[in-house]
């Protein structure tokens, strides 16, 4: 009889248990803030998503307003000059690493070249600056950082929802998990750091395996770089920088400062020359460039004489010093490999 009445009361208990369980199985999600309610309608509307499905993810988005304000203000290509943003991106390790990297993949990178027509180095150098070759892809969700920017950071509102909007249809439709994707604090992610917009818009699956994987995939990694300068116009074959002498006040109203927003280059060669500046490699007169003065210390300067290609390069980072760092990080790269070709 002991045994019923013990059996019945874990019976009675298991039942209640499941009883009132079940509502939070069900519940419904923490309520959003009307503004962010609104944006998740106008989402789903727009890319025929499960408005739920979406507000689920939103929900458990939290507000890094004051990690990701003090990143953005304190950032290498906002505050650093050129002579301290060199010496980090352009270490020997760094260039040693480059290499390892391109000849391990040599035949990754012939296939993107041939397919893009991007210089090899270029591509090599673009994994290197931005997360030396996938060992610092970012430890920020992404979803975080993207949220944050686009309901509790007025100045990057516009950028935030934009990447924000992104990043969820590319989570959803290409079944990324958006709780666990992390990247930088600007929500750039991969070995490739591409933002939301530009993985929807240029990543490729240069493997084949019907997905496009920037953290794992060595060819989706290097064709999708090729892919993006392909599709901002890079010039095959075409120079993208060289330094120039000669430069005197009398020359500001053709300088371009190094922490300034890149813009297309405007100035021909041609005018150049006949301000008295000094190029150092012979370009044909009816090239525009940019003359983009640098920090080449604390005290002095040095001027290089940006091309079409090298604008290109600043539509990956929006960045003079980023451009540079590339180029000759890319050059630097390619002069050891040459060097080790010939021994």
């Amino acid at each position: 009889m002991t045994h019923f009445y013990r059996c019945r009361t874990l019976l009675i208990t298991g039942l209640l248990g499941i009883f009132f369980a079940q509502p939070t199985l069900s519940a419904e999600p923490p309520a959003l803030a009307p503004e962010v309610q609104a944006f998740v309608s106008e989402v789903a509307s727009r890319h025929h998503l499960n408005p739920e499905e979406i507000g689920q993810i939103l929900a458990q988005a939290e507000n890094l307003e004051e990690l990701i304000r003090s990143k953005f203000q304190r950032s290498a290509e906002a505050t650093w000059p050129w002579y301290r943003y060199r010496k980090n991106f352009l270490s020997s390790k760094r260039v040693q690493n480059g290499l390892k990297f391109w000849n391990s993949r040599a035949a990754l990178f012939e296939q993107a070249e041939k397919e893009f027509g991007i210089a090899q180095e270029v591509l090599a150098a673009i994994v290197g600056v931005e997360t030396n070759y996938g060992k610092r892809p970012g430890k920020i969700r992404v979803l975080d950082s993207l949220y944050t920017q686009a309901f509790h950071y007025p100045e990057r509102k516009k950028f935030g929802r934009t990447q924000l909007e992104d990043f969820l249809v590319l989570a959803i439709k290409e079944k990324l998990d958006p709780l666990d994707v992390k990247g930088s604090y600007a929500g750039a992610m991969g070995q490739p750091q591409f933002i939301p917009s530009s993985y929807r818009h240029y990543a490729v699956d240069l493997d084949g395996d019907g997905r496009r994987d920037l953290w794992n995939s060595d060819a989706d990694v290097i064709g999708s770089v090729a892919n993006y300068f392909a599709r901002h116009r890079w010039q095959t074959g075409a120079p993208v920088a060289t330094t120039a002498t000669g430069i005197t006040e009398d020359h500001s109203a053709l300088i371009t400062l190094e922490n300034t927003k890149p813009k297309p280059p405007t100035v021909r060669i041609s005018e150049l020359k006949e301000a008295k500046i000094q190029i150092t490699d012979d370009l044909s007169d009816d090239l525009l460039a940019s003359l983009i003065q640098l920090s080449a210390s604390k005290n002095d300067n040095e001027y290089w004489v940006g091309l079409h290609n090298f604008y290109v390069i600043t539509r990956y980072n929006h960045s003079n010093l980023y451009a540079m760092a590339v180029y000759q990080l890319s050059q630097e790269i390619l002069a050891l490999r040459q060097a080790q070709q010939k021994k």
